[in-house]
């Protein structure tokens, strides 16, 4: 009996904590969470129709192309309007919002997110070029697509940041921290990356939220692009949205574990040496690195 006395104070205690914090979450609209397995699964789907035959149980015959593609399309689309039906709702406090104006708003979401596709490809296709001519250890552009962490990461980032362009959600936020978890590779979904964009080896890498990625970057294992520091409001919260990260511009290479903080250009053309730390803007062609005495 004593046994369950203590876990009624510790059930009183939590409820208690949970009255004075924002630890807990009630949906007004009684709307479930988003799901971390169904956006899993949908990224999987995502990488049957923009890389056929490298992933998924299929088996990719010309003939069958075309059915393949559609079909996983309208999978896509189901899983995707739900999610990001789930994501508005996550926010939502108005509870004379009408349910059906959001699910219809997800639904054309979802829509255009498919129809730029073909552009997410395109911009892959160059990625992966990028991680072959970046690595003599890579002997075809399909070994960067098939095993590379850095491509996984990168489509990971390149479907998360077309969805929080246009405006979805807590849902980018979320396939961006599935890639984080299996690569080591943190890409906030805002960062814009230009095209041609390879990290080699990956791990530790950090790219925040304000950061803006030119053509033709490589960048090294445990490279941060963070921000130095950000401003408070009258009550001591942090300021939201501020410009804060780093530009990197085009032809790139930064080395591993460099730290550039800051809103600073790197200009085109620089080369970043490893272990440095950068809070001033680089001029284009400049070679940064560290100087060991003697």
């Amino acid at each position: 009996m004593k046994k369950n006395d203590d876990f009624e104070k510790v059930v009183e205690q939590l409820c208690d904590l949970n009255r004075n914090a924002d630890l807990y979450h009630i949906p007004w609209h009684k709307m479930d969470l988003p799901s971390t397995a169904e956006l899993q699964k949908l990224v999987d789907i995502l990488r049957e129709i923009l890389f056929p035959g490298y992933f998924g149980d299929s088996k990719i015959r010309g003939e069958s192309l075309h059915y393949i593609i559609g079909a996983k399309l309208y999978d896509a689309q189901s899983i995707l309007t739900t999610q990001i039906n789930r994501g508005f709702c996550f926010y939502c406090h108005e509870p004379n919002q009408q349910c059906s104006d959001c699910k219809e708003r997800s639904k054309a979401l979802a829509r255009t997110f498919l129809l730029k596709l073909p552009e997410i490809k395109q911009q892959l296709a160059l990625d992966a070029k990028a991680a072959y001519d970046g690595d003599p250890a890579n002997l075809h552009v399909s070994e960067a697509i098939f095993c590379y962490p850095s491509m996984t990461a990168v489509t990971y980032h390149r479907i998360a940041h077309e969805l929080f362009t246009l405006g979805v959600p807590l849902i980018p936020r979320i396939i961006s921290e599935i890639a984080h978890s299996i690569t080591g590779i943190d890409m906030h979904p805002g960062a814009r990356i230009g095209n041609g964009f390879f990290i080699d080896h990956g791990t530790g890498v950090v790219i925040g939220e304000t950061s803006v990625i030119g053509n033709n970057v490589r960048i090294y294992q445990g490279v941060t692009l963070g921000a130095k520091s950000f401003p408070v409001d009258s009550k001591g919260n942090p300021i939201k949205g501020m410009q804060r990260h780093p530009i990197v511009e085009d032809n790139v290479v930064i080395y591993a574990n460099a730290t550039i903080l800051g809103r600073i250009t790197i200009g085109r053309g620089s080369v970043i040496g490893g272990n440095v730390w950068v809070t001033e803007d680089v001029p284009a062609g400049t070679t940064v690195q560290v100087k060991i005495p003697g």
